[in-house]
């Protein structure tokens, strides 16, 4: 069982007299310990799925489970409660994660208070998380004195306060300078690594697609490709660099999004056959 199942997944959100489907049928499978990246244009769902995985939001129909959580089903209290114990969340804008008048330390130690971690064992793993994101020497600095790359290492130290084995970060780079940015990148990676934390970053970047294992695209609410990162035996003693490779993705009811350069360089309409031909499958415009 995956450690995050999404399957067929619909939200629709009722605007006025109009119904807006936000996600379509969506599916997605991440093991524990992965980290991945969703990257989406402006309106494609990625962030209400981002909401969803964090409890901010239910799904109108569909299966989401979260380890043990299912979280088309949860009470108000189990809500709060997967929220303090299961998910880290990174917000976008740096100012939404912190405190502003309390110092790095303080704002990494508060998670922990409100769940009733004794004192000293937040002393020590907030030494511990400051130490992760290599601020050591900032920990008594309130968020106004740092700079927008140092919030958010913050942050990050933050949303991994009270141990969750999944974090969520939304746009995590997005108001960073592109070396910042790959630094930030580069942190979350780390702490993959070193912790075995689940990590989903959401992005409409499609350059961080290369920075991680995986990333899965989502179109018009669905999931529509992924793209592995293949690491050769040559990049391992210092040779050659990492290539990727982009899938399709077909979801459980044999679904797939064909990419519209090939629905027009064959001539495709709104009817097609589907054919097996030689062990593959074959689409070709249908015939009056």
């Amino acid at each position: 069982m995956p450690y995050i199942l999404c399957n067929d997944v619909f939200k629709i959100y009722k605007v006025a007299d109009l119904e807006v489907v936000a996600l379509r049928g969506l599916d997605l499978l991440v093991e524990r310990g992965e980290i991945i990246a969703v990257v989406g244009a402006s309106g494609s769902g990625k962030s209400t799925l981002l909401n969803i995985l964090a409890g901010y939001d239910s799904p109108s129909a569909g299966t989401v489970r979260v380890g043990d959580y299912d979280l088309l089903s949860m009470t108000r209290a189990e809500v709060v409660e997967y929220r303090r114990r299961e998910v880290g969340f990174l917000w976008q804008q740096t100012s939404r994660n912190l405190f502003p008048y309390l110092t790095a330390i303080e704002n990494v130690e508060l998670p922990m208070i409100l769940a009733g971690v004794p004192a000293d064992e937040r002393a020590r793993r907030s030494q511990e998380l400051i130490g992760l994101v290599g601020l050591e020497h900032r920990i008594k600095h309130r968020p106004e004195t740092l700079s927008g790359g140092e919030q958010q290492r913050v942050a990050i130290a933050v949303a991994l306060a009270n141990q969750p084995p999944l974090l969520l970060a939304d746009e995590p780079t997005g108001e960073l300078d592109d070396e910042t940015g790959a630094e930030v990148l580069s942190l979350l990676n780390q702490v993959n690594r070193d912790l075995g934390t689940t990590i989903i970053v959401v992005t409409h970047d499609p350059a961080i697609a290369t920075s991680v294992e995986r990333a899965i695209a989502i179109r018009d609410g669905k999931t529509s490709t992924e793209i592995r990162r293949v690491v050769t035996y040559e990049r391992k003693i210092g040779g050659t660099a990492d290539r990727t490779r982009e899938y399709q993705l077909m979801d459980a009811s044999g679904r797939v999004q064909v990419p519209r350069q090939f629905i027009e360089a064959a001539g495709l309409g709104d009817r097609v056959v589907v054919e097996a031909i030689d062990g593959s499958v074959v689409l070709r415009k249908a015939e009056d």
